[in-house]
């Protein structure tokens, strides 16, 4: 099916044309330009050599977006990509794009390994291989027509990413001999946003007879649940009207770190204490889980009197998040199997349940017995066949005892013995 769509003001300069972007910003902007004047589009930049924007243009560039969850379902046709630029197919109209004084931001998502620095990379290549050699000389081109510089909001999920974007950049300047004057301008004239995503985004429902009455090739789902929070002094809300959409969008000027670690205790840190216990107690999905008893007991309790307390955002917003994640573990349509969250358990416990202790420990001075629980259970699941981890893990914690476990300050930062009692009451061995 071919979509009819507005025309809008070209604004946006979007890198990636996955499932996630177009879920997520692309389904901002479209609730955005409905709401208020921003009237604006985005272009879409195929980052990689091979990708989907053939398909997308086949249809106009739109296409439908479903969200579901256990509201039910909402549909919606998502019209504000306004054409596809292939940078291997024709450089020179990628380059182009820097030449519109009407682009003001630029989004991304390029995976976690695409905001790195390749020293093979030459100033002369058309394109860089790299997401941000390509961006350099979109900004060089810019640079020398003397336009205003753009405001960075990349989605890529690794720490600090607008400042990891802006030293690639600048790395690249200083590689290629660009000049002082360009790196300055990079620096001062441009807004690197560092921001933190959340979504489940489902992508194309393969396997499901969604029954739209048309073809859509390009149909994307995702969860009802959306938060992004993006740290800046910059007034981003006057050019760009999230909360007038009504969209979960957090605005910091210095507590994304907060929100960051509110996201990887409470719904990471859930994942990584629940599913250990859950795999030995025969379950397989979060949602069975969380339609059991028994999990779901457990997994509050982690959740509402152990883990919450160690936090130092407001106490309300904190159990709305939390009250969220567990809506979203009992969605209906994301079937998200105990066995692949349980890739590499023992590093995602150290960095996801282990600080919740550690803090509760510190606060209260005695050790909160559900994460303890789990911590048992994490041991006793590595007893197992059922894991899927770094060999020399795997090897040592089935042949080591709970003692020598916890001892193990390369596995955990610290020597944990101290907790060996507590963790031997719930394991069975």
């Amino acid at each position: 099916m071919i979509f009819e769509k507005v025309q809008r003001t070209e604004k946006v300069i979007q890198f990636g044309e996955g499932g996630f972007l177009r879920g997520f910003v692309d389904w901002m902007l479209q609730k955005i330009n409905a709401i208020s004047d921003f009237n604006g589009s985005a272009v879409v930049v195929q980052p990689i050599e091979k990708g989907m924007c053939d398909v997308l243009t086949e249809q106009n560039c739109c296409y439908t977006h479903l969200i579901r969850g256990t509201q039910g379902v909402e549909k919606m046709v998502i019209d504000v990509i306004s054409r596809c630029v292939k940078p291997y197919d024709d450089f020179e109209e990628y380059l182009k794009l820097a030449e519109n004084p009407d682009f003001r931001f630029i989004v991304s998502n390029t995976t976690e390994s695409g905001i790195a620095f390749c020293a093979d990379d030459k100033v002369t290549d058309a394109p860089p291989s790299s997401f941000p050699g390509k961006l350099t000389l979109l900004l060089k081109r810019r640079y020398e027509l003397g336009l205003r510089g753009f405001i960075f909001l990349p989605c890529e999920l690794i720490d600090r990413n607008g400042e990891a974007l802006k030293a690639a950049v600048l790395q690249y300047i200083e590689h290629w001999n660009l000049g002082a004057d360009f790196a300055r301008w990079v620096e001062e004239e441009n807004v690197f946003c560092c921001t933190l995503v959340d979504r489940i985004n489902t992508g194309y429902p393969k396997d499901e007879n969604i029954g739209l009455g048309y073809e859509d090739k390009m149909l994307n789902t995702s969860e009802y649940f959306h938060l992004w929070v993006i740290e800046t002094d910059h007034d981003i809300e006057s050019e760009l009207p999230f909360s007038k959409a009504g969209l979960n969008v957090i605005i910091t000027k210095d507590k994304l770190e907060m929100y960051r670690t509110r996201k990887v205790r409470i719904l990471n840190g859930a994942h990584t204490s629940l599913v250990p216990y859950a795999l030995l107690s025969g379950y397989d999905t979060v949602k069975s889980c969380i339609d059991s008893e028994k999990m779901y007991g457990h997994i509050r309790r982690c959740v509402f009197d152990e883990i919450i307390p160690t936090l130092d955002l407001p106490k309300d917003e904190l159990i709305d998040y939390a009250e969220n994640v567990l809506e979203r573990f009992a969605n209906p349509y994301i079937k998200h199997y105990l066995s692949s969250i349980a890739l590499n358990s023992v590093s995602k416990f150290k960095v996801r349940v282990l600080p919740s202790i550690l803090e509760y420990e510190k606060r209260f001075g005695r050790l909160p017995e559900n994460l303890i629980l789990a911590f048992a259970k994490l041991i006793e699941f590595y007893k197992t066949d059922m894991t899927n981890d770094d060999p020399k893990v795997t090897e040592f914690m089935r042949k080591s005892s709970v003692e020598e476990i916890l001892a193990n300050e390369e596995l955990w930062g610290e020597d944990l013995s101290r907790y060996a009692c507590g963790v031997n009451k719930y394991v069975n061995t």
